[in-house]
């Protein structure tokens, strides 16, 4: 018999929710988990949907958050299937979002009916926070659900986020914490001119260049026994007109810092203009935050996560903050304790995403083992 946890990840994917459309996936899972008492809140807002279900009304509060939006496929014809319509191959389910994350969310709701019909009475609240706008800019996604969780005086105790974190095999990586993400858009002015005549015009490509060669060998800062150190990267240089006997007038760099607990944006920005005032340049820059770091300290959800883990795999995981930014960010905000784990990542945003069949079962065991060793402890 078909597993009831590939059955569900087997009908998400086969909704083409492509960012920031939702395709039923959320109606699915209200509908199967609404008959255990799970209440029902949805959040409608430019063009994403988001799903707030809730069963109980004490504390504590343990909340699975995740997306039902996926990337997009890139060109059917490089894959080996429809991306929409799964297909088990060689002991792997193929498909869009088969990692990334409907089986997260399908061994989410799975666990928990296990967990809710052997434990109808259990103290707490269970919750699931899904979004359709993990994938795109996250602004009407999480970051509403919170906003609606903080005005009803609703404060989650523990959040398991379903992103596939483990790297070789189920269980060996959990993630208890994430970098920050600011990126800017910096412009340095020159004059344009003749090529011919380089003492008539400024060429900013020059002024700039000892700069960003300084940029580059800054240490930021040494990171902690949780995070490495904030890096520095440069993404994109544009300028020129075209033409090859001509100075640009101006040039302009994209760079990114993905920075950790020992930084902040205002000690990380003012170090930047600081440099960039050293060289003597004519500038503009332009900042934008897409993140800010958090860390969840080994405590009691940790702990329970890896005891849920080692009971399943036989494995302890392995802490980690590496990647690269989830919608933990919004919820770490009024969480303490927030936590990412899920399937291997191996296969995430590529062609011919797939995971691994047998991996299904033991996630699915994992989240419920989870809730046991939080809500129903012995």
């Amino acid at each position: 018999m078909t597993s009831a946890v590939l059955q569900l990840t087997k009908d998400l994917i086969a909704r083409a929710s492509v960012t920031p459309k939702d395709e039923g996936c959320q109606r699915a899972l209200a509908l199967r988990l609404q008959p255990l008492g799970f209440r029902v809140h949805i959040i409608e807002q430019g063009g994403v949907t988001n799903l707030w279900l809730r069963r109980g009304k004490t504390s504590p509060l343990v909340v699975f958050a995740g997306h039902t939006d996926v990337v997009p496929t890139g060109p059917l014809e490089k894959w080996d299937s429809d991306p929409f319509e799964p297909t088990e191959r060689d002991g792997y389910l193929y498909g869009r979002g088969a990692s990334d994350m409907k089986s997260s969310l399908a061994a989410f709701a799975v666990g928990i009916e296990e967990f809710v019909r052997a434990n109808p009475d259990h103290p707490g609240s269970i919750a699931l926070l899904i979004t359709s706008d993990e994938e795109g800019p996250a602004v009407h996604g999480t970051v509403k659900v919170c906003e609606y969780l903080e005005s009803t005086g609703q404060k989650p105790d523990f959040c398991i986020v379903g992103e596939p974190t483990s790297v070789d095999q189920l269980g060996d990586t959990i993630k208890n914490g994430r970098r920050g993400s600011m990126s800017a858009r910096l412009t340095i002015k020159g004059k344009q001119g003749h090529i011919a005549y380089p003492h008539m015009a400024i060429n900013p490509i020059h002024r700039a260049a000892p700069a960003l060669a300084q940029l580059t060998e800054v240490v930021w800062d040494q990171g902690n026994a949780y995070f490495p150190q904030t890096s520095f990267q440069i993404s994109n240089i544009h300028s020129g007109t075209g033409a090859t006997n001509v100075i640009p007038g101006d040039v302009v760099i994209e760079f990114n810092f993905r920075f950790c607990t020992e930084s902040t944006p205002a000690s990380l920005q003012s170090r930047v203009q600081e440099i960039l005032e050293q060289h003597g340049l004519d500038y503009q820059i332009d900042w934008s935050i897409s993140g800010l770091p958090f860390l969840t300290p080994e405590g009691e959800l940790s702990q329970a996560l890896t005891h849920a883990i080692e009971a399943e795999t036989g494995r302890p995981p392995q802490l980690s903050t590496t990647g690269g930014t989830s919608d933990g960010r919004f919820i770490a905000r009024i969480c303490p304790q927030v936590i990412e784990f899920g399937p291997t990542n191996a296969t995430i945003h590529q062609v011919n995403e797939c995971i691994a069949i047998e991996q299904l079962e033991p996630l699915k065991n994992v989240y419920r083992r989870t809730l046991e060793h939080l809500l129903a402890p012995s």
